[in-house]
């Protein structure tokens, strides 16, 4: 499962949404990186694949990060998701 985490501002909180394939997450996050620079700011409407119900509407213009990930289970066991775990000696 790929996992792209949007970084909202003045949201400590990220939104997560996932996708079964590399190629659909890629796509989706240049879907992102395209309408952060874009100059007028867009409704983006998201869903996820691995939980189906969820579903997610925000203001490109609100996005600060997206961070693209491959989620492992166990292999990520233990550390925290983002680049906060680079700071913390891993």
């Amino acid at each position: 499962m790929i996992s792209l985490d949007i970084t909202l501002k003045l949201s400590p909180a990220a939104i997560s949404v996932q996708r079964k394939e590399l190629a659909d997450a890629e796509a989706l996050y240049q879907t992102l990186i395209n309408a952060l620079q874009s100059p007028t700011p867009q409704l983006l409407e998201l869903t996820c694949e691995k939980q189906t119900e969820k579903k997610v509407a925000l203001m490109s213009d609100q996005i600060s990060a997206v961070i693209l990930s491959q989620k492992d289970g166990a292999a990520n066991a233990g550390r925290v998701p983002g680049f906060a775990a680079l700071g913390q000696g891993n």
